[in-house]
């Protein structure tokens, strides 16, 4: 059979040029995906992603409003008894139209909420002291309410505290609001520093202790490098440390060497994985990988069977413990989720995408199924990233640390801060704050240990 020169060539040239088309075309798809979701695919910070989509139409349209049948929480108003100050306001004796007199209709009362004012206000304590004619023992009067040698009573101090290291607001916005120079606020943040710095090896200890902890990492700037701060916590505590290293030593700082009861739940970072404890992975960056394969993939149907199957089960599994059923109910359901998903990975599987998502459950099966025997531990680390969003918010205003100072100074009042709040019952953080630094006044070393980690109710 005769071949064409011309023909052969032609042949070539057009898978040549087959080729380029689909090389092309990847590369296309791959710079379009990356314009929407970021260098980092579905785990990239929203303060990267270039365009975000906008809301859903019907969420868009969708009116505010509580839900049928929820009991409003409507403007309530005061009486003469429970407002806190009464301001009678009158229109005057004359009409400023025509002159007449004005004869009194009725008084309507209007409730206002007002705050006061934020400009620090100056006290001058005068102290007595006084000898005794007996034993001529000098007794000095203290000024109450403020910390030994300070300037700055304790209730602004504490207001000043929460605001920087709990609500994230800048050391530049209190200077403004206050008053206050940069360089005095801290040196007065330093200076709480160093009285709270020995608790944190109490929080350590009743972190260790703790059946189910969390633990977790973003990242964070110290005079001007990359660094990294730390997230310890459980439901009643929270430790924070910032450092310029997201090496295994950290949270081996944490844990130490010896074997540990209880379970920490974290994501798949190795720098855990040799801790002296039980490890169990999170199901919700699990399930961003699922869906990413789906979507890296949608025109195959071995992922999408693959994906059509994992997911829902692992939704399940993330919800069961909010469900308000019997711990035996939890426990039957819990053991069927695992059989469920242990059988969609241990099914057969062509696809390399598939496959490499199920060796992290069949290889990693003792830290994927803790939640399936003790139903305190959750499924996910949910607890531990809200708990770090604020530092995350924080890092967005404030671009980190000025110094290794600041960043110790920060790890210890984020820490107690973060603890009491998580401990108070009604009063505000605020509040409870500064009760401490006035039983501080009274003792500078009473032990913080029992005002910190007071018994919960």
């Amino acid at each position: 059979m005769a071949y064409c020169k011309g023909c052969i060539e032609k042949d070539l040239k057009i898978e040549e040029l087959k080729e380029t088309v689909e090389s092309l075309q990847a590369q296309l798809k791959y710079r379009v995906r990356k314009d929407e979701e970021g260098y980092f695919g579905d785990s990239t910070p929203s303060s990267k992603v270039l365009f975000k989509k906008n809301a859903p139409e019907e969420k868009a349209n969708k009116k505010g409003g509580g839900v049928p049948g929820h009991k409003g929480h409507g403007r309530r108003t005061h009486t003469e008894e429970s407002a806190d100050c009464v301001i009678n306001e009158d229109v005057g004796e004359v009409c400023p139209d025509c002159g007449g007199l004005l004869a009194m209709k009725e008084v309507r009362n209007r409730t206002v909420i007002e705050s006061a004012p934020t400009k620090p206000a100056s006290i001058l304590y005068r102290l007595s002291v006084k000898e005794c004619k007996n034993c001529h023992r000098v007794f000095r009067a203290k000024a109450p309410c403020v910390l030994p040698k300070s300037l700055y009573g304790n209730q602004l101090t504490a207001q000043m505290a929460v605001m920087h290291y709990f609500h994230g607001i800048t050391m530049g916005r209190i200077t403004e609001m206050t008053g206050i120079s940069l360089g005095t606020l801290i040196d007065i943040f330093h200076r709480l520093g160093r009285y709270f710095e020995p608790l944190m090896e109490a929080l350590k200890e009743a972190y260790r202790t703790a059946p189910v902890t969390h633990a977790d990492e973003t990242g964070w700037r110290n005079d001007g490098q990359n660094g990294y701060a730390w997230l310890f916590c459980t439901i009643t505590l929270s430790i924070f440390l910032f450092k310029n290293t997201r090496s295994s030593s950290v949270p081996k700082g944490i844990f130490g060497s010896e074997g540990l009861p209880g379970v920490l739940v974290v994501d798949r970072y190795n720098g855990y994985n040799k801790l002296p404890l039980k490890i169990q992975y999170c199901y919700a960056h699990l399930l961003r990988d699922v869906e990413k394969l789906a979507k890296d993939s949608p025109d195959d149907e071995e992922v999408a069977r693959f994906t059509g199957a994992l997911i829902p089960l692992m939704a399940q599994a993330m919800h069961l413990a909010s469900q308000r059923i019997s711990d035996e109910e939890y426990y039957r359901q819990a053991r069927e989720l695992k059989e469920k998903i242990m059988a969609v990975c241990r099914s057969p599987a062509h696809h390399l995408g598939i496959r490499a998502l199920q060796d992290i459950f069949t290889i990693h099966e003792d830290r994927l199924f803790h939640w399936v025997t003790d139903r305190r531990v959750p499924a996910d680390n949910n607890r531990a990233e809200r708990d770090l969003r604020p530092t995350v918010i924080a890092r967005k205003v404030s671009f980190g640390s000025s110094s290794d100072a600041g960043a110790e100074t920060r790890s210890v009042l984020m820490s107690v801060l973060h603890t009491l709040n998580k401990r108070r019952v009604e009063q505000s953080l605020e509040s409870v704050f500064k009760e401490i630094l006035d039983e501080i006044a009274k003792n500078p070393e009473i032990d913080l240990i029992p005002l910190v980690l007071r018994p919960l109710p």
